[in-house]
């Protein structure tokens, strides 16, 4: 398992036989670039929906805070959050939205989603 998976904790969601969408916005997530070892800094948007469980918001602060030192590029962090969160929660549906300052000129966004097919079609 991951070590940092380690650190989300989640709750049993009240509502499961309800489809409702929980948005979660951090906007101070930071990392490192592992070329430069510059700082990089995002706001990152969690958006999902829950099936049993729902992520628990001090334990996601600490998960989100603990990419601080880590040199990771854009892409594999937004990919690492969403294989996290969804293993923990095994969610419905989520998507990360990962809105990186601009460095060098450059902006950057990166956004990736998960769906359970199976369970949000047999909802309905």
């Amino acid at each position: 398992m991951n070590d940092k998976r380690k650190l989300l904790v989640t709750f049993e969601n009240e509502y499961p036989d309800r489809d409702y969408t929980i948005e979660h916005e951090a906007p101070e997530f930071t990392s490192v670039c592992p070329v430069t070892g510059q700082p990089d800094f995002a706001t990152i948007t969690l958006e999902y929906i829950p099936d049993k469980l729902c992520i628990e918001l001090k334990s996601y602060k600490i998960y989100l805070n603990s990419f601080r030192n880590d040199g990771i590029y854009y892409e594999s962090v937004t990919n690492r959050i969403l294989d996290d969160l969804v293993a923990v929660c095994k969610p419905r549906y989520m998507r990360i939205y990962a809105e990186f300052n601009t460095r060098g000129g450059i902006s950057s966004i990166v956004e990736v989603e998960y769906e359970n097919n199976f369970e949000i079609n047999s909802l309905n």
